[in-house]
């Protein structure tokens, strides 16, 4: 696996204006960079930065969260802000945005140093933010989305003709296409995705911050979403690309500023880089991107799941008809473009959403609905949305650790809880799966992205199980973090155990399955080996195309 370096050795800084040393080819991890640096702005300018911050520093109690970091934005740049989960990413730009004041330091918009005592102050000035969440009203529709706030009014009344016209008007001249009166609770994430940003633009926005903006996007969407930042970095729109996903700052970004432990490591153009450099310099080590594993020794069918129809919560059939089979001792990746039923498929087979026609058997025992049963069946499950489905924010993380189980000898007998075997687990798994925090009490919510789903995986893979179903198991984790998820998930299957692999990351299912099965329209439409098929094959049957016989 990845050979690891000592953190507390010092790392020399970037030079500012030089690219990033690699040894390897930018072939080989990412987009050529040639044609994409074309577009490359001149910072040589003498007018000055559009965004420019000095020493910033932010304290929590306990923690630094920024400790002098500085950071430039030009006109028509984007810049990625790189850095492992908990590396103060996500403070620093509420800094520039003014949801958090800086203890120290100073910022500077258009070369006059302001203070944004809120996001409305900096709005007014046109720095916008779209974060990971989006911050829309489901019920409402497209333009009344855009315009919340700042509505076109006339003696009082909205006026939604108006409001509409404006929205055709900057999404045609933006090029994000969208309909000003559909229902955004209707609407597929990528295109929700654009109302945000027209949200931003509509309100004069010229500096654009974009908080993980690819992590609940198809393949298709965050290649429609990086042609979308081209085009409004070319009409002068300097932009704040935050992401885990390295190749996506490769083929966007202009230049990358990467924070480590609250500290800026250095800043540096893109062109030369590669996956791996930039990994390291996150890091502070070199990462594995493909894990190494032995040959998969398969043992009896663990999960089996014949004719399965599912519905989602419009009564539709998301599920229709799927069939397919995990054996002890390998992993089975299911790739598809999201929306093809594959929250319904693994729902069903937790037991979370009833089962409408065929069967889903574990161990020859069939699913029921009835979350808790099939857990008592030997099933661990690492669910897509951590915050919704995997944790309780208030909570402690020793009390996370615990929550399949609490009522349980040996946390609890006859109905009172043993405080202290909860408090010895969780300082067990904090230390056995590398989780970041100040100590298990604190609430999880407090942790960062990579360390919330570690405490998951460590919950859910600290004892062993028949089945483990992992649903997007590194959405929105930082390549360290990925590497150790990936490595448990093999552990897991090195112990014998099933293991159902749900992601849409096509390096993520190549890098980790024994078998890839393909879900279009909520079958599956074939069975493939990873080491005998392309990207490309998986991409056709993933679009409804292929010809193949399954594997």
């Amino acid at each position: 696996m990845a050979e690891v370096s000592d953190p507390s050795e010092p790392t020399e800084p970037i030079e500012p204006t030089e690219p990033i040393e690699s040894t390897e080819s930018i072939d080989s991890d990412g987009p050529d960079m040639a044609e994409k640096t074309a577009r490359s702005f001149d910072t040589s300018d003498s007018s000055p930065p559009l965004l420019e911050a000095k020493g910033l520093t932010k304290r929590f109690p306990g923690v630094v969260a920024n400790d002098s970091v500085d950071l430039t934005l030009h006109e028509g740049e984007i810049l990625g802000l790189l850095g492992e989960n908990g590396a103060g990413k996500s403070t620093l730009v509420k800094m520039l945005f003014g949801i958090h004041q800086p203890d120290e330091g100073e910022i500077y918009f258009r070369g006059e140093r302001v203070t944004n005592d809120g996001p409305g102050d900096a709005i007014a000035r046109g720095i916008a933010m779209v974060h990971q969440h989006f911050q829309l009203v489901p019920p409402l529709t497209v333009a009344e989305n855009i315009v919340l706030g700042a509505e076109p009014t006339s003696g009082g009344f909205f006026q939604r003709r108006a409001a509409e016209a404006r929205v055709k008007e900057i999404s045609e001249q933006y090029g994000l296409t969208v309909n000003p009166r559909d229902i955004v609770d209707d609407l597929p994430v990528g295109i929700q995705q654009r109302v945000e940003i027209l949200k931003a633009l509509y309100r004069g926005a010229r500096l654009l911050i974009l908080d993980e903006p690819t992590a609940v996007l198809t393949p298709q969407e965050t290649d429609e979403l990086l042609a979308i930042l081209r085009d409004l970095a070319a009409d002068g729109v300097g932009i704040i690309f935050i992401t885990h996903k390295l190749r996506e700052v490769l083929e966007v970004t202009d230049r990358v500023t990467v924070l480590r432990g609250g500290k800026g490591v250095g800043t540096s153009t893109t062109k030369g880089a590669t996956t791996a450099s930039l990994a390291e310099m996150m890091v502070g080590r070199s990462v594995v991107f493909r894990v190494e594993k032995p040959e998969a020794e398969t043992g009896d069918v663990v999960l089996r799941v014949q004719d399965l129809k599912v519905r989602d919560q419009r009564r539709q059939m998301a599920v229709d008809g799927a069939s397919l089979e995990v054996a002890a001792g390998e992993i089975l990746g299911v790739a598809g473009v999201e929306g093809n039923g594959q929250r319904e498929l693994v729902e069903a087979i937790t037991g979370i959403r009833p089962i409408v026609g065929g069967s889903a058997t574990v161990l020859d025992q069939r699913v029921v609905h009835k979350p808790r049963t099939v857990r008592d069946m030997g099933v661990a499950y690492i669910p897509e949305d951590r915050e919704r489905d995997g944790l309780v924010g208030t909570y402690s993380i020793a009390d996370n650790m615990v929550l399949a189980s609490y009522n349980r000898p040996p946390f609890a007998t006859r109905g009172v809880r043993d405080f202290d075997q909860v408090d010895d687990l969780a300082e067990r798994l904090v230390e056995e799966f590398d989780v970041r925090t100040p100590g298990i009490d604190v609430a999880v919510q407090t942790l960062s992205g990579g360390n919330k789903q570690k405490v998951i995986v460590a919950r859910e893979l600290s004892v062993p199980k028949a089945l483990v179903v992992a649903s997007q198991p590194t959405r929105g984790v930082d390549v360290g973090s990925i590497e150790f998820i990936h490595e448990q998930l093999v552990a897991a299957r090195d112990a014998g155990a099933a293991v159902l692999l749900v992601s849409a990351e096509l390096d993520e299912i190549f890098s980790l399955a024994d078998r890839i099965a393909v879900l279009y329209e909520g079958r599956i439409v074939t069975t493939l080996d990873p080491n005998t098929t392309t990207r490309e094959e998986v991409g056709l049957f993933m679009a409804g195309g292929g010809e193949r016989a399954p594997h």
